[in-house]
């Protein structure tokens, strides 16, 4: 069992009933997060990866690129230190680090705490950077309107099948370090094609923050996501709504 949060069911009953207290707190918890967003006239995103994938490096690249984009602010979860919202704040961006020390994923209360020191703006993108994790993130809704889950092609393309939980939650499948391609054993039409067994409504974007190659794609996810509020995702995302 995970020492924090009761992810792992190892088959004790006690064990069971602390997952489901736990998680059913969260649930309360994050929708108040997502009432306070919706009055705000904000959304927010999850985005969720192994450590690695790129997530801050994506971040990095879309400032000062896509002025079209709303404005943007960032809540950075890791377990120890600064430096990614050290990084996400030398772009340009509003960010609040939350750190989780032993810690394996962000939660609600968490998250409400950020959003009160973020104060995120009518019209604004909030986007969550979660711990780097492809187990714990997926069982907690932070009060989110889409999930986006990053993987990049270096980690291999078993990713789906390993941990499926993670890529049914997933309005986004953002395969990441596409120029990397030609030197990595990746098959990407195999590996989408086991994404969308798992979860057919899952959409797959490539993206390389390096070349710039399909950040256009992806900005305009993210701001198609923003307009639409995401609420019809979340309603039809399997374990939640």
């Amino acid at each position: 069992m995970c020492g924090t949060c009761g992810c792992a069911d190892d088959g004790d009953s006690r064990t069971i009933i602390l997952q489901q207290k736990v998680l059913a707190k969260n649930d309360q918890l994050a929708e108040r997060n997502r009432s306070f967003l919706a009055h705000r006239g904000a959304v927010m995103l999850n985005l969720m990866s192994s450590p690695g994938a790129g997530k801050t490096t994506l971040l990095e690249s879309m400032a000062g690129v896509f002025s079209e984009l709303p404005e943007v602010g960032v809540i950075e979860g890791d377990q120890e230190t600064a430096l990614d919202a050290d990084r996400i704040k030398a772009a340009g961006y509003p960010v609040v680090q939350i750190n989780t020390g032993v810690g394996c994923h962000l939660d609600a209360d968490m998250v409400a705490a950020a959003l009160d020191q973020l104060d995120p703006r009518p019209g604004s993108i909030v986007l969550v950077e979660n711990v780097g994790n492809l187990v714990c993130p997926a069982l907690f809704d932070l009060g989110e309107s889409a999930r986006v889950v990053l993987a990049s092609v270096t980690e291999g393309g078993d990713k789906p099948l390993k941990y499926p939980h993670m890529f049914r939650q997933a309005d986004l499948v953002l395969v990441t370090k596409i120029d990397l391609l030609p030197y990595v054993d990746f098959d990407l039409e195999l590996y989408a094609a086991d994404v969308r067994r798992l979860n057919a409504r899952a959409e797959v974007l490539t993206v390389s923050a390096r070349t710039g190659e399909g950040m256009e794609e992806w900005c305009d996810w993210l701001k198609a996501s923003a307009a639409a509020g995401g609420r019809e995702r979340l309603l039809s995302r399997p374990g939640q709504g």
